[in-house]
């Protein structure tokens, strides 16, 4: 047998705190992590009974919670609509009328005195009913063979929707094929017409199945005319193509140049639609590369889907719609992101004035704490945040010096079978973490675990004793002694033979087993026929029999027995108990529960938890109670049955040991003061009668104190000065004394609405969209309150272009916390504004600054909204082009850009129009048989915007003389 035996072990606590979470002992302080939370968006469906906020959070002190909504605090306990959940943030908001007060955005705050951890933001949204906008529609009559675009427009709702087509008559769905289907947004698509296409009653559904609603859009009459066109146009059809008979194909859908971003893991859809007659065919191709395993092609080779996207599907795609007069092609341009979860952090810390930040260095998009101290101990935000998201990580920073605590029972056992592999455990925590000394095992066969346990390999004879487990660090030094046993193993050395007997005589099979002396009276030999237990004496003839020797059976451990209480004192008792079988599996840890018959009788309560080597345990009590206890034992398998209780024991009344904690002081009217705290749990009475004393006074006015008995836990001071500090105490008390001084908090008595308006608003206008607007702070004085923030209201009042007065649609920006300027984007170019400024604190907004005006310069325009290339000659095109929508300042005219696309890129080439009332030119000196890019950009004095592009090419020779001829 080996002698006594050092390990070492050391703890990497960075490590365990984000792979395996740190296991903290239950008298060491933690901060405050949220384990439960609602997150993303939560809609109130019509059907729902309720919906539910979490917010639960793991920390020593037990945290606290409060909540914001729409950034003001919102407190779930001061609203009795509300369920709330005890000892939890978790709320419930019933699915009622009332419920569309609540819609907002909400994030939760745990909290504990060493910092406080912070939810993801949440936001409750109630959906309204989704219509279809009113408008008049006109019958459609157009000639057989041209292409018609039925537009949908349906409104926007709580997903998931589905849209359809429908004749309203006989609710009959519109069949789709390659000629005629609905494309993603809505719209039904003819690439060319029947006169089998006429109805009366074509009608756009949408389905919206999580609020159960279906609406309808006005029917729309379509006829066509197989002898004459009709010129008129509905304002809800896009008529696309006049030319009667046959023609090559065009694209509908998309319209312009396609520039697709989509982040990872989402769906690709590239839609393609074709005009033509007769009826095109669409194929698709991925340029320089092929389609994946995924691709799949649907709505009659309209509609390319990728699920889960990658970035091996990025890369320009092509569709080609052709019939037997031509083809045309689209490109599309896929550019695969990624969600802010792959992005670095960027920190944006505001330290109080009082905050000793010296040692705190930003390095990109790294905090790093230099010569950490335990007041660096906190919870640290970081957000992330791109187009697609934004993402926030609570990171628990604790600064601690503690001393090696093994966690492990001391003086464990432990036995293996010869060759088996053996693990022996040593839990420490210590801080900083625990050093490696000299002396530790080394060889192939031993590992050092990460959690501190040593594992040996193929256990044999000689590493049967004990071991040390070591842990020091510059705190102190602690050792656990454990013992290892070896066991023979368990084994058949003569197994049963095969056997013929004669019908009728007897059969003797003999199984000879060998193990462990340590062993012999635990074994059991059994017997089995085809998988079946036997009795051993059993007479009738047998084939086919083998035995099992098993070790041993492991279960949970039966419950302690002989439960006795001595050293009765009046505030304290000491419990004992008899262990009973483990069944093969140490018990690891008794857990001690009591129950009382006065507040909560029946039910039983954890009150420790000591280790399984303990048969007894001090229990420190409350008074006034009547006790008894019981014990539970646990091992690897389970916990055991409750023990049979103890004998009662009453202990004697005395005064509170404590006064209420968590003291509130808040004012929700002007004039009062409202006063709440956290009450004493029932069995922290002690005695009969309690009552809270409640002590206040005006802070640095009032020396004496005005006192107030109460029973309950709230109390509301009346006819109090706005917003002034007061000093508050509360004090527990009941027929044997008073709890001991309590401390001493402070608070405000209840806000009103501020008295001033912001004085020295000036802007200064940045770009054609934005200026950054500034201001004077409120004084305190005027706030009567707590600074909520500032915000600024902006509206439109007249276009510089058109001199035409705007009706007042105002816009508003709020900002939290004590800023005195801001930025103010999205404005419109050449336009006249109005702005004003207003504080606002927890009772309502301030009154606004003066208006004052400014004018945003010229922008440059929108894009056109369309572009057609038509007239294909053999050195000539003619493009015909709609001014844009919004024009941002005075027009001045066009830039016509164009290049050849063919095996590859040509030079581009300028054309500046100067005329802004042009829509259509002609583009000579083109090279015969090429295919072009055009783009088209509007201008202003400013510049040009950005450009819509086409395609389109010139014929050949041979062409063209065949176009003459027919």
């Amino acid at each position: 047998m080996r002698g006594l035996r050092s390990l070492i072990v050391g703890l990497l606590l960075a490590f365990f705190s984000t792979a395996f979470g740190l296991y903290f002992p239950p008298h060491v302080e933690q901060l405050p992590t949220i384990t439960t939370q609602t997150s993303g968006s939560l809609i109130a469906l019509p059907y729902d009974e309720n919906l539910l906020f979490k917010c639960e959070a793991k920390g020593n002190p037990r945290p606290t919670y409060r909540w914001t909504k729409d950034g003001m605090d919102f407190d779930p306990h001061k609203d009795p609509r509300l369920i709330k959940e005890e000892s939890s943030g978790t709320f419930v908001i019933p699915n009622t009328k009332e419920k569309v007060k609540y819609q907002g955005k909400y994030r939760c705050y745990a909290s504990n005195k060493l910092g406080t951890a912070i939810s993801e933001e949440s936001e409750f949204i109630v959906p309204v009913v989704p219509k279809f906008p009113k408008e008049k529609t006109e019958p459609v009559v157009v000639t057989e063979g041209d292409s018609v675009v039925l537009v949908c427009n349906p409104p926007q709702g709580t997903p998931p929707w589905q849209l359809y087509w429908m004749t309203n008559g006989n609710l009959r769905h519109i069949e789709q094929n390659e000629r005629v289907s609905m494309g993603l947004n809505g719209n039904l698509y003819f690439s060319n017409t029947l006169v089998t296409d006429s109805h009366d009653d074509y009608c756009c559904f949408a389905s919206f199945s999580r609020i159960r609603t279906i609406v309808q859009k006005p029917r729309m009459i379509f006829h066509l005319n197989s002898n004459e066109k009709n010129p008129f146009i509905a304002i809800n059809v896009k008529l696309l193509n006049q030319h009667i008979g046959k023609r090559k194909p065009s694209i509908l859908v998309p319209s312009s140049h396609s520039m697709t971003y989509l982040k990872k893991g989402e769906e690709l859809e590239l839609e393609c639609i074709a005009e033509g007659l007769p009826t095109p065919v669409v194929e698709w191709i991925k340029m320089w590369d092929n389609l994946t395993n995924l691709t799949q092609i649907k709505n009659y080779g309209k509609l390319l889907t990728i699920p889960n996207l990658t970035d091996q599907d990025e890369g320009r795609y092509m569709c080609k719609a052709k019939n037997d007069l031509g083809e045309a092609v689209h490109h599309f341009h896929v550019v695969v992101e990624v969600s802010p979860k792959h992005f670095g952090c960027q920190f944006n810390f505001v330290f109080s004035p009082d905050f000793p930040s010296t040692n705190y260095k930003m390095l990109d998009d790294r905090i790093i704490i230099l010569r950490a101290e335990q007041n660096d101990t906190a919870v640290y935000q970081c957000e992330a945040s791109n187009k697609h998201g934004t993402l926030l990580v609570n990171t628990n920073v604790l600064v601690m010096n503690h001393p090696p605590l093994i966690l492990t029972p001391n003086y464990l056992e432990y036995a293996t079978m010869l060759d088996k592999r053996v693990i022996m455990d040593c839990r420490v925590f210590s801080s900083p973490p625990a050093k490696d000394p000299e002396g530790s095992l080394d060889g192939e066969r031993y590992s050092l675990l990460k959690n501190g346990s040593l594992q040996i390999h193929k256990v044999e004879m000689g590493d049967m004793g004990q071991y040390k487990c070591l842990a020091n660090n510059s705190e102190g030094t602690m050792s656990l002694t454990t013992e290892l046993f070896i066991k023979d193993s368990t084994r058949i050395v003569k197994p049963p033979q095969d056997m013929k007997v004669r019908r009728g005589s007897m059969a003797e099979l003999e199984c000879q087993v060998e193990c462990d002396p340590t062993l012999r009276r635990e074994l059991e030999i059994l017997w089995m026929k085809d998988g079946m237990n036997i009795l051993s004496n059993f007479s009738e003839g047998w084939a086919c029999l083998k035995c099992l020797c098993p070790k041993c059976d492991t279960d949970v451990p039966d419950p302690p027995v002989q439960l006795t209480l001595t050293d009765l004192k009046d505030r304290s008792v000491r419990l004992h108990w008899t262990a009973a079988s483990d069944h093969n599996s140490p018990v690891a840890e008794f857990i001690i529960q009591y129950e009382e018959n006065h507040w909560e009788p029946e039910k039983w309560k954890e009150l420790l938890r000591v280790a399984g080597s303990q048969i007894s345990a001090p229990l420190t009590l409350y008074g006034h109670i009547n006790y008894q206890f019981r014990v539970i034992a646990v091992n690897t398998i389970g916990k055991s049955c409750p023990s049979m209780p103890s004998e009662r024991y009453k202990t004697p009344p005395c005064a509170p040991d404590r006064n209420p904690e968590n003291i509130k002081i808040e004012g929700h009217l002007p004039h009062q003061m409202d006063i709440s705290w956290e009450p004493l749990l029932p069995v922290e009475h002690n005695g009969p009668s309690l009552e809270y004393k409640l002590s206040y006074r005006l802070m640095g006015v009032e020396d004496s104190w005005k006192e107030q008995m109460v029973k309950r836990h709230s109390f509301v001071v009346r006819d109090t000065p706005t917003f002034v500090p007061y000093e508050v105490k509360i004090q527990a008390f009941n027929h044997h004394g008073w709890a001991p001084e309590p401390r001493v908090v402070t608070g405000y008595s209840g806000e009103d609405m501020p008295l001033a308006a912001p004085e020295d608003v000036s802007v200064e206008v940045l770009n054609c969209t934005m200026l950054r607007v500034s201001w004077s702070p409120v004084p305190q004085s005027a706030l009567r309150g707590h600074l909520g923030g500032y915000t600024v209201h902006w509206w439109q009042t007249q276009s510089l272009l058109t001199s035409k007065r705007i009706p007042s649609e105002r816009q508003s920006l709020t900002m939290p916390g004590n800023r005195s300027h801001t930025m103010v984007p999205g404005l419109k170019p050449f336009s006249e504004y109005s702005l004003t400024v207003n504080v606002f604190n927890r009772r309502g907004n301030g009154p606004s600054s003066s208006p004052i005006s400014f004018t945003t310069p010229q922008g440059v325009p929108e894009q056109p909204p369309i572009l057609k290339a038509t007239n294909f000659q053999k050195d000539s095109i003619t493009l015909v082009w709609a001014p844009p929508h919004e024009t941002n300042g005075f027009l001045t005219g066009y830039l016509l850009q164009y290049q050849t696309v063919n095996e590859t890129l040509g030079e581009l080439k300028y054309v500046n129009i100067s005329a802004s009332d042009t829509t259509q030119w002609v583009l000579r000196d083109l090279q015969e048989d090429n295919w072009y890019t055009f783009y088209l950009s509007a201008c202003t004095q400013v510049g040009c915007g950005s450009a819509i592009s086409e395609e389109g090419g010139t014929v050949s020779e041979a062409c063209k003389c065949a176009r003459q001829q027919l």
